[in-house]
């Protein structure tokens, strides 16, 4: 399982809907970026999205037709890209390229990725751990009480000692 992507270090976060993995990346993203490192992410949705506000010109682009609408700013930019009917979301392969310079990629809710992963999991919702089923799964974060046979689990708030984990398995180093 390589643990970079076009020499980029890749990490996922998988888990049940609500079992905190948005929060945990959040919480993630600052603790890498209070030790120094640049950090891009990417969300997988598993419903439709939008990001774009109706009756904003680059809304009226895509419903014009236009297949890939980029919108600049002074302080950002966003590329708006429709995917065809029927053709299934990107890989995070594809999608690193048309992020900005990195450190590190934490990836959220790609259980398909081959890199690796840890489960947050919410201890109170007497779901199965995916852990049993995927062996791209290195780690667990816990809402509260688990253990389990083989794999690391850790309290989902130790912030500092999840972001050490993932330093140690990727060999992050400070930009």
């Amino acid at each position: 399982m390589p643990e970079r992507i076009h020499g980029i270090p890749v990490f996922g976060f998988v888990g049940h809907k609500n079992s905190g993995k948005t929060t945990l990346v959040c919480r993630l993203v600052e603790e890498f970026s209070r030790r120094g490192l640049r950090v891009a992410t990417v969300k997988y949705a598993h419903c439709e999205i939008e990001v774009d506000q109706e009756g904003r010109d680059s809304w009226r682009h895509r419903q014009a037709g236009a297949r890939d609408v980029a919108v600049v700013s002074p302080w950002r930019w966003a590329v708006f890209h429709e995917l065809e009917e029927g053709q299934p979301r990107p890989p995070v392969e594809a999608v690193l390229p048309h992020l900005g310079k990195a450190d590190l990629v934490l990836v959220e809710s790609n259980r398909d990725g081959d890199f690796p992963k840890m489960e947050v999991h919410d201890v109170t919702s007497g779901r199965p751990l995916l852990a049993q089923r995927d062996g791209r799964i290195v780690a667990i974060a816990a809402s509260g009480a688990l253990t389990h046979p083989h794999l690391p689990v850790f309290h989902r708030d130790d912030i500092a000692v999840i972001a050490d984990f993932i330093s140690t398995l990727l060999k992050l180093e400070k930009s």
